[in-house]
């Protein structure tokens, strides 16, 4: 008889890739990173109304320092490395590029934001005015109509990841598939965006840094939580709230189910979400006295409104959209969304997470991975929620299989699961770095008090500090380590300069090359 937890078809696949005669098959994996924050002031620590440095670029243009919902909303985003420590050193070069440029303003070091004057002190975007710059404004006019502006000045980070391509051939042998080619790899990436759905709860456990609110977050939006200090609210066993229904997951969008049972299925759905009108949307209008409040008035004005945890992905050309990138040419990579800014690390993110993550997402590959129905899908949304808003309760337990199962116990069984899929990562290199990230991730399941949400609190406590003072003081503490790092890599922060300056130029160029009017405009792209 076996053991509760043992997957013996997950077992069988990782011992015949194990012995596939390739020792390295999973490493060189393609990663990056997104990482927003907030600019702030320093004295006050209240959001920075400044425009985007110009001396960073063009927002519009520049691929690796641009803005997301709001202005002050900085976002740093790395080319694909294959090791970790080079994607790090990346984004720590452009923190260091970034500070240089900002004055005395600092870079929020949490995921939720400072101290908020409501909705009308969060300025959104703004991208020039070419048609695909005011898109991109109308777009984010219209997430402040539909959710408040609020929500939108949220922080996080995305991690994108790609299997090495050596790996496909050898995981079709294992799985006795008779495809090959990009439809195998594209019906593999949804197996694993699957399996995330169902486990990725543990990303919040683990990772979590956002179990405090400045109560200015909560001013006029009907939530009340417990108090922790006369300018703090919290949930006292809260993971991730940035990743709960007071966050992302948004409850407007609580209806609209998007199935990753398949590409045809995924982009099926989302193409429907943007092209059905709603209701209360139209009510706010779209064009209103010759003002945009929204790029339409449908259940998704484009497919990136969609909030998910993760989501596939393929480089798009000029002006296509997400899903038809994904219908031209397949699923390339995904986009892990669910990773909090932690106040503990200067970039946001550390290498124990990132190789944890390689090899989480390995293990959503590998197991298996049977289509979703809606009461399963309903139930694994439940089980997000209560993590990020309950994780650390004692006794905790989840809903699997339409029963309750103790939630240490199953986390505790995927991360015994991953540990042979650490040893492929880790084989030739004798410091096994992935196999120490695990064991790290597992001591926060065997003692909670090393969660970072449980390290946040205990901060808090320690020092009396409110949520605002702690996150400005770390705000401060990181602009000190940034500035004081030396030297900086010359030759990479000429490189940023280079681009700061061509992206002026590239955003001038689209302009100049408008022929078209918005209204146009937009109908294209719709029917793109």
């Amino acid at each position: 008889m076996s053991r509760p937890g043992i997957d013996r078809v997950f077992e069988r696949r990782l011992s015949a890739l194990v012995n596939s005669g390739q020792p390295q098959i999973l490493q060189g994996g393609r990663k990056g990173v997104e990482k927003e924050s907030l600019r702030v002031r320093p004295d006050d620590g209240k959001l920075a109304t400044t425009p985007h440095p110009r001396s960073l670029g063009s927002a519009l243009t520049n691929v690796h320092i641009t803005t997301d919902y709001s202005e002050s909303l900085i976002e740093l985003v790395t080319p694909a490395f294959t090791t970790s420590w080079e994607l790090l050193q990346y984004l720590l070069d452009l923190h260091q590029f970034v500070y240089q440029h900002l004055g005395d303003e600092l870079l929020w070091a949490t995921s939720m934001p400072s101290v908020l004057d409501g909705d009308a002190s969060i300025p959104i975007a703004q991208f020039g005015k070419s048609n695909i710059g005011r898109m991109k404004t109308v777009y984010r006019e219209g997430l402040g109509v539909r959710y408040g502006r609020i929500m939108q000045a949220i922080s996080g980070v995305h991690y994108n990841y790609s299997f090495p391509e050596r790996m496909w051939d050898a995981w079709a042998d294992v799985v006795q598939s008779r495809e090959r080619g990009q439809s195998f790899i594209s019906e593999r990436y949804f197996h694993l965006l699957r399996n995330y759905r169902r486990h990725g709860w543990i990303v919040l456990y683990l990772f979590g840094v956002s179990p405090v609110v400045c109560n200015s977050f909560l001013r006029g939006r009907n939530v009340t939580l417990p108090r922790l200090s006369r300018d703090t609210s919290y949930e006292p066993y809260a993971t991730s709230l940035r990743m709960s229904d007071l966050g992302y997951r948004n409850r407007n969008q609580a209806g609209l189910s998007v199935s990753v049972n398949s590409l045809d299925e995924y982009v099926r759905d989302l193409a429907r979400a943007i092209s059905t009108p709603h209701a209360p949307y139209e009510k706010l209008g779209v064009n209103v006295d010759g003002e945009y409040r929204q790029l339409n008035a449908n259940i998704l004005q484009i497919e990136n409104e969609y909030y998910s945890f993760i989501r596939p992905k393929r480089v798009a050309r000029s002006g296509e959209r997400p899903t038809k990138a994904l219908l031209r040419a397949g699923v390339e990579y995904v986009e892990v969304r669910a990773l909090d800014v932690s106040a503990f690390d200067p970039v946001g993110v550390n290498q124990n997470k990132l190789r944890f993550l390689e090899v989480f997402l390995a293990l959503c590959l590998m197991k298996d991975s049977p289509p979703i129905g809606l009461s399963e899908q309903d139930t694994l949304d439940a089980n997000h929620v209560t993590v990020a808003r309950r994780g650390r309760e004692p006794g905790l337990a989840l809903q699997r299989d339409g029963r309750g199962v103790p939630m240490g116990e199953w986390a505790r069984e995927l991360v015994d699961s991953m540990q042979g899929i650490a040893e492929i990562f880790d084989r030739g290199d004798a410091a096994r770095p992935y196999a120490a990230a695990l064991a790290v991730q597992a001591a926060k399941i065997d003692n909670v008090a090393l969660t970072p949400s449980a390290r946040m609190l205990a901060e808090l406590e320690s020092t009396g500090e409110s949520f605002f003072d702690l996150a400005l003081r770390m705000s401060r503490l990181h602009k000190e380590y940034f500035l004081a790092l030396y030297p900086p890599n010359k030759e990479r922060q000429a490189e940023f300069r280079a681009a700061a300056d061509e992206s002026l130029g590239a955003q001038a160029s689209i302009e100049a090359a408008d022929r078209i009017s918005f209204e146009q405009y937009l109908a294209n792209y719709a029917a793109g």
